[in-house]
């Protein structure tokens, strides 16, 4: 037995092995010295001021504007109103601190990129370089949806950031923010990436991290363990105004795309095709014969948009563009947002079983339209009870109206077609991948449909299309 315990002692690590494995896991860590002195002089911190008019010291009356309309209307000036002095001798407005921001040297030549909502009305912006040196920034442009913004300042052998792949970055890597946290300049926080590809706008999949981003940093840099910026610290998940563990970025490929344009005419050009969309459920997919939930459904078209006159109709379903395949309602604004207006691009849609490739011109993005008028309300002609519908035929210029080539109009829902969310004044455009041009056509379908199964029914509400299924009662 003696022996025995001392062969397992013998197997034990010794007290200088257990001294040497915390120091080995030390060293295992990544050392971002060598990257903060890399892309340190790089990042800038950035002042925005306002202009706020002090008026007259000691004035404590009615303002001068109210002043001057007593006097304009009365010919005598105002009861109890301070005397003004001269107005040559009145203060001017005086720059007063509005936020403050980060930003990172773009170019040797003085461009800078931060976030748009840094300097969004701000008189003038202010820039702060790592040597203390400060100067007066020009706002090349700003775009507010993706919340990007270029400034200018004259100088001249700048050091420039290394804009890197963000196709490259993987989940789990160590990436690192240089700021100004709370007005704190030079502030650098580490953390790793936990996700791509975050949905919280229209135009931009966000990089999510684990990095310290507080108020300050909104503009920083996001920089890779090969010291290159992949992304604008820009947005934080926060209950309490501080940061909470959640941090997103911009990605540097799309805010490169936005600056180019930015530099090149101050404004950001995007494209358009005219449609609302919508997500397609996985129910909806395998009832019309999809399959998987893929796509989106184009819930309503722009009267005279590029989308009508490539063919487009409510109830289709997008599935690619331009070559691309579309997954999820935000891939197809980001895609054809990023298409140059004037470009004509392949687009497939599956209409009633069936995909069909159309080629749309795609036109440059402008206010949203008034939607149409509802049709007018028409007596019923029909009767389908045991889905709980009473419908009538559409007349031509009702169909002109409601911008539609067929269908019939809800005149009542009742039990099963109330449940699934039909309403009176609706529009019922297809059933089972069917087009339905009159009742006469919707009657005939219905007879020859299982009337014991749930029916997909494409409906048009206003300017929006969707499908919902009539599951009649058992």
């Amino acid at each position: 037995m003696a022996t025995a315990l001392m062969a397992g002692w013998a197997m034990l690590p010794t007290t200088a092995a257990l001294a040497q494995a915390p120091a080995a896991a030390v060293r295992g860590l990544p050392d971002f010295t060598d990257l903060v002195e890399q892309v340190g002089p790089s990042v800038v911190n950035i002042r925005t001021l306002e202009k706020v008019s002090t008026g007259t010291p000691g004035a404590g009356g009615p303002d001068e504007e109210m002043q001057e309309l007593f006097r304009r209307f009365f010919g005598v000036p105002m009861p109890n109103a301070p005397r003004q002095g001269p107005r040559q001798n009145r203060p001017e407005p005086e720059a007063q601190p509005r936020g403050v921001g980060s930003g990172f040297i773009l170019s040797a030549d003085g461009y800078i990129m931060t976030n748009a909502h840094v300097i969004d009305g701000a008189d003038e912006v202010m820039v702060t370089l790592p040597d203390q040196r400060e100067f007066k920034a020009r706002i090349v442009g700003a775009d507010k949806r993706t919340d990007v913004a270029v400034v200018k300042i004259q100088a001249t052998g700048l050091s420039a950031v290394k804009v890197g792949d963000v196709n490259r970055l993987r989940v789990g890597e160590w990436v690192m923010a240089i700021g100004s946290p709370f007005g704190l300049e030079n502030t650098v926080t580490a953390g790793i990436v936990s996700a791509k590809q975050r949905d919280t706008g229209d135009y931009l999949p966000f990089i999510q991290t684990d990095v310290a981003i507080n108020p300050g940093n909104s503009g920083g840099p996001l920089i890779n363990m090969r010291g290159e910026v992949v992304g604008i610290n820009s947005q934080i998940y926060s209950r309490s105004g501080g940061f909470m563990g959640i941090s997103f970025a911009i990605p540097m490929d799309e805010a490169m795309r936005v600056s180019e344009q930015l530099r090149a005419t101050g404004r950001v050009s995007r494209g358009r095709i005219g449609v609302q969309i919508a997500p397609v459920t996985k129910e909806v997919a395998e009832s019309i014969g999809l399959g998987k939930a893929q796509g989106v459904l184009v819930r309503g078209v722009e009267e005279g948009s590029p989308a009508e006159k490539a063919g487009i109709e409510a109830g289709d379903i997008i599935t690619r563009f331009d070559g691309k395949s579309i997954e999820k309602p935000a891939d197809l604004p980001r895609a054809v947002g990023n298409t140059k207006p004037g470009s004509q691009v392949a687009l497939t849609v599956f209409r009633r079983g069936a995909t069909k490739d159309l080629r749309v011109t795609v036109a440059e993005i402008e206010p949203e339209k008034v939607a149409a008028a509802a049709p007018e309300k028409k007596a019923p002609t029909a009767k389908i009870a045991h889905l709980g519908l009473s419908l009538s035929d559409l007349s031509a210029d009702q169909k002109k109206e409601a911008r539609v080539r067929a269908g019939v109009r809800v005149d009542a829902a009742v039990d099963a077609a109330a449940r699934a969310g039909i309403r009176e004044g609706d529009l019922i455009l297809a059933v089972a991948n069917t087009e339905v041009s009159s009742v006469q056509v919707f009657e005939s379908l219905m007879a020859r449909i299982d009337k014991s199964r749930p029916v997909s029914v494409l409906i048009r509400r206003g300017d929006g299309a969707q499908y919902v299924l009539i599951r009649p009662a058992p």
